[in-house]
């Protein structure tokens, strides 16, 4: 089993680094629910990357995050999920808890801020999110964005 340090962490350096992606230059981006349990991030699971903070100060944090959509290029799109409370905020959808949060509290799915991920960039795959609950997301990124 490989330790991950904070400097070796997938998704943090290098060709697979995870980036932010602008939701309204991707292109054309079909959502879909597939997600299949076999180490690769599917679009309908959360898995786990480092994930740059916003300041884009070269901080970050290994966290999960929703996977959406596949692009040609072989990388897929995701939005991130945070424990911090998001009631009635239009840029986050509430997810409720799973197994992707060892301490079972609520998430919130941030619409607002869309990353690129590699294969190679994700530490682990958490778990499938329900077809329902993903469907709240895939509505709200067609709302704000036009994703199919």
């Amino acid at each position: 089993m490989s330790t991950f340090t904070e400097e070796n962490v997938p998704g943090r350096y290098g060709p697979h680094a995870t980036t932010e992606a602008d939701p309204r230059e991707v292109g054309r981006v079909r959502t879909e629910y597939s997600p299949a349990h076999d180490g690769d991030p599917d679009p309908g699971e959360i898995v786990w990357t480092w994930v740059p903070f916003e300041e884009h100060d070269g901080r970050g944090k290994d966290r999960p995050v929703l996977v959406v959509a596949r692009e040609a290029a072989g990388t897929v799109l995701a939005v991130q999920l945070t424990s911090k409370r998001h009631d009635g905020d239009r840029d986050y959808v509430a997810i409720g808890s799973g197994p992707w949060d060892r301490s079972d509290r609520d998430s919130w799915v941030d619409v607002d801020r869309v990353l690129r991920l590699h294969e190679e960039g994700m530490r682990r795959e958490a778990c499938a999110l329900d077809r329902g609950r993903f469907d709240l997301v895939r509505r709200r990124l067609h709302e704000r964005y036009g994703w199919t």
